[in-house]
């Protein structure tokens, strides 16, 4: 194991098969490079080429979101009878925290070591409309076959919370085109379909029968055109919440590029939110200076169900004084 701390602030994470790179702006999964059976090494993380770029992070490329991740509908909730209004990032609706959520935050370097680093954050009483003071962190570390993050958080008073990394893998390698070709496998029985906002209508959809499905496994090109034409599609692909089988640390997901090389995806998180990155326009250039094309990675964020604090029927994300979030997700490949 090595550690490595550069003149960018680059913290740079080692073992004989994995190397990780992170930055305390946003708490963020830069690279994630694996040793191919041939001896070569292959980045399948998307990031931006200059670490100057983080400050304005078109699509939240690694970050780690909060205070709550996805999206709040109206940008407002109620937690014990009391009304809050949080920061409106994407027109009515709050994404990702709002505008200066934790993707934004440059987090404190809390302790390193040959094989982790974790940050920490303070979110003060009224951070983009949210009640409460917040300590977060985030411990990445090295695992065999790959890497883990574990989130924790504790509040002064009653509160809400939902945190993730925010990566968008290419199996084939990040500079390699689209992931048309790649192969997605969830285990998860049923989904919370979506308004036109990406805002959930509040149902808990089984999947059967329907482009949702990827029990078996789907390609994504051919899943995304079955999308669309089921008219469940968003924006011409995924940005879907699967609520996974099961509970406690488990497989969340199985993703696998054209070259075979494959990365699963474990959490202790209720869903996981798909999103096959529409927005990517070949305007972003990447960490090997190739632009990222439309649907170049998808992003695998473990997480609470969206906008969960205004549907009663989908697991609480309420926290509250004496108590301790935790979440933990791996990323290992194979």
């Amino acid at each position: 194991m090595t550690l490595v701390i550069n003149d960018d602030a680059i913290i740079e994470l080692a073992s004989e098969s994995v190397r990780l790179e992170l930055l305390p702006l946003g708490a963020t999964l830069r690279r994630f490079e694996v040793l191919l059976p041939d001896g070569t090494w292959r980045n399948i993380l998307l990031g931006h080429r200059d670490v100057a770029d983080y400050e304005n992070n078109v699509g939240y490329l690694g970050a780690s979101v909060g205070r709550f991740a996805n999206r709040i509908g109206g940008a407002r909730f109620s937690l014990d009878g009391t009304r809050y209004i949080v920061d409106a990032n994407e027109g009515v609706n709050q994404l990702h925290g709002g505008a200066k959520g934790f993707s934004t935050q440059v987090w404190d370097v809390a302790g390193v070591g040959d094989d982790w680093v974790e940050f920490s954050l303070e979110s003060p009483n009224g951070d983009q409309g949210f009640p409460g003071r917040m300590q977060i962190s985030a411990l990445f570390e090295l695992v065999e076959g790959g890497a883990q993050v574990t989130y924790r958080a504790t509040t002064d008073a009653p509160t809400v919370v939902n945190l993730t990394t925010h990566p968008y893998f290419n199996l084939d390698g990040e500079d390699s085109g689209d992931t048309d070709f790649h192969q997605l496998r969830i285990p998860a029985s049923a989904y919370t379909p979506n308004h036109d906002d990406g805002i959930p209508t509040g149902e808990i959809r089984d999947v059967t029968d329907s482009a949702a499905d990827f029990r078996l496994g789907r390609v994504l090109g051919p899943a995304r055109e079955r999308a669309l034409e089921e008219g469940i599609s968003r924006s011409g692909g995924y940005d879907h919440n699967f609520v996974i089988d099961g509970e406690g640390l488990r497989k969340h997901c199985r993703f696998t590029g054209a070259s075979g090389l494959s990365l699963v995806l474990r959490s202790d998180a209720p869903a996981l939110q798909v999103y096959t990155g529409e927005h990517l326009d070949g305007t972003v250039p990447g960490t090997s200076g190739v632009p990222y094309v439309r649907r170049a990675g998808v992003a695998l964020e473990p997480q609470g169900y969206p906008d969960a604090p205004n549907h009663d029927n989908f697991p609480s994300t309420v926290l509250r004084p004496g108590e301790e979030y935790v979440t933990t997700t791996q990323w290992l490949v194979g």
